[in-house]
């Protein structure tokens, strides 16, 4: 009965996360990532029983037919939606909480050979972008944001987001026990302006300011003294015939 209600509840997640969908019986047919994720569950059931082969066979069954490959040593919690899904990785000690989204590509990885923790912990309503890499028993903490590509090798705060490589912060938009709303792959609809546009943008900002600048001195500049003042122009130009002795 968990069982069935475990994979209702994901049913219910994608039909909330993806505007796609046109009915339940479109995700139990037509979506990989939730075929993964029975798979995984079956997986799991004999993970905890110690059969241990059977969900190994069972994992790589859902590999072979998904694309997506989750290590039934992996604790997932309610609600969990991989979008698209080809070539995502969960490893063997990595945990998942409630409500989190994964897209194409991600992986959870781990970067040692210790037999104990090796890979992340993600918590509730974290959403990781098509991509992303998170590696090493680190922890992004609740309502974070992890963009497309990034690489994440340290902990995330809670409700904030990161891109880049390594992955750094652009935005702590929410307070960890503030519950976010859904934004698809990780980016709000506003979007993240492109960090060289910004830069951009700041120098135009600041040739601006200097040319207001320039043009308020200018105006305080009288007609006479504008007349009078020699030029750069006609010293430059007087200067060789003096040279010449003209």
């Amino acid at each position: 009965m968990i069982l069935f209600k475990r994979l209702g509840e994901d049913i219910d997640a994608v039909c909330e996360r993806d505007p796609a969908v046109r009915s339940r019986f479109d995700v139990v047919f037509s979506y990989p990532g939730f075929h993964a994720l029975l798979f995984y569950r079956l997986a799991r059931l004999a993970w905890v029983g110690e059969r241990h082969f059977v969900a190994r066979l069972l994992s790589n069954l859902g590999r072979f037919f998904t694309g997506i490959e989750i290590h039934p040593g992996a604790k997932i919690g309610r609600k969990f939606f991989i979008d698209h899904g080809m070539g995502v990785v969960i490893g063997e000690t990595s945990e998942i909480g409630d409500g989190v989204t994964l897209y194409q590509g991600v992986t959870l990885g781990g970067v040692s050979l210790n037999p104990g923790k090796r890979h992340p912990t993600l918590e509730n309503d974290v959403i990781v972008g098509a991509g992303a890499k998170v590696l090493g028993p680190l922890t992004v903490g609740a309502g974070a944001r992890i963009g497309s590509n990034a690489v994440v090798v340290k902990d995330v705060a809670p409700g904030t987001t990161v891109l880049g490589i390594p992955a750094y912060p652009v935005a702590a938009e929410r307070r960890a026990r503030e519950r976010p709303g859904f934004e698809a792959y990780g980016i709000s609809s506003e979007g993240l302006s492109d960090p060289a546009a910004r830069a951009i943008e700041t120098l135009i900002d600041r040739v601006q300011q200097l040319s207001t600048r320039v043009a308020s001195l200018e105006a305080q500049i009288t007609p006479n003294e504008r007349t009078t003042a020699p030029s750069r122009r006609d010293e430059n130009v007087s200067l060789p015939k003096r040279q010449a002795g003209i």
